[in-house]
């Protein structure tokens, strides 16, 4: 249970980066837009449970402020990319900073307000409390009735962007913007505003899972590591071959990795050393996938052609 309820964490980021990486940009700014999306989750959901907005408005004012502080850094990120052309990595990884930043000087700062942390504590019941109301205790129910109104937003995200993606004329453009953007320019697809609204959407949708983390894992205590979960969030694009669908089992395995060093630790003795060994589990388990995956060289593993490279419509 642990490990499906954390597993949003990885999805809203690879979801999120998957659309991104669609159209052809590689975002490695997600660690930190998830950080800057905690930050604008809090100050809405603690604004909103402040003003009595009651569970509804919390949960929207909270979703609606990590979507426009991630968002906001997506669009940064396309200005510097696509309009200026920036490296995108280079790019990536000042905005990854910048979010760590921002999250340690806000979180250092609020909590000397001890006030402001019980109001976000109390206003995190919201997020983390069952969505279905008390459900029972068999196992059915506790498997897949038992959790916060987050934890299922990010499955439909996942879905809906799968079906966008395999169904539609937008996700059909979208792919061949990231295959080859002069093609499907010269085809009369806008390249310009495919690649801006992928950036914005995708970064919108990651800043969900910092908030996430805080709001409901976290029961509304602030917590510094959400850039390293980020990080896992990237690498799980991959290990879904970039197929969001894939993304929903695989975020469910991350947080399966992620959960077992802390379970096994509180069940049996062990050393310190040890203990320290099965902590970097899911990320060794990570490293060795995607080694395993760059072996393979079928068309349907690799990313989209023109990903990580500029375009601009006068070099056609």
């Amino acid at each position: 249970m642990q490990a499906i309820r954390f597993s949003a964490v990885f999805l809203y980021g690879s979801t999120g980066e998957t659309i991104v990486e669609k159209s052809g940009h590689l975002n490695l700014g997600i660690p930190g837009i998830m950080c800057i999306g905690a930050v604008g989750g809090c100050i809405g959901a603690n604004m909103a449970f402040g003003a009595g907005m009651g569970a509804f408005g919390t949960i929207f004012i909270a979703i609606l402020f990590a979507m426009l502080f991630g968002g906001a850094m997506g669009l940064l990120y396309g200005w510097f990319t696509i309009s200026l052309r920036c490296n995108q990595n280079i790019t990536g990884l000042t905005i990854t900073t910048f979010g760590a930043g921002v999250l340690g000087f806000w979180g250092a700062m609020m909590g000397k307000d001890s006030s402001y942390l019980l109001s976000l504590v109390n206003a995190a019941k919201y997020f983390y409390s069952p969505m279905f109301g008390d459900v029972g205790d068999n196992w059915f129910s506790q498997l897949f009735l038992s959790y916060g109104i987050l934890v299922y937003l990010a499955l439909v995200i996942a879905i809906i962007v799968a079906i966008v993606f395999k169904k539609t004329s937008t996700g059909l453009s979208l792919t061949a913007v990231g295959e080859n953007p002069a093609a499907a320019d010269a085809a009369g697809i806008n390249v310009r505003k495919y690649k801006y609204v992928s950036c914005v959407l995708g970064a919108a949708i990651a800043g969900i899972g910092g908030a996430f983390y805080i709001l409901d894992y976290q029961l509304g205590n602030i917590e510094y590591i959400i850039d390293s979960l980020g990080w896992l969030a990237v690498a799980l694009v991959i290990f879904s071959l970039w197929r969001p669908a894939i993304g929903i089992f695989g975020s469910f395995i991350f947080g399966l990795l992620y959960i077992l060093p802390s379970y096994l630790i509180n069940s049996i003795q062990l050393s310190l050393a040890d203990q320290e060994i099965l902590k970097i589990i899911p990320y060794a388990v990570t490293a060795l996938v995607l080694i395993v995956i760059s072996f393979f060289n079928k068309r349907e593993t690799q990313p989209p052609a023109a990903l990580g490279l500029s375009y601009f419509r006068e070099d056609r």
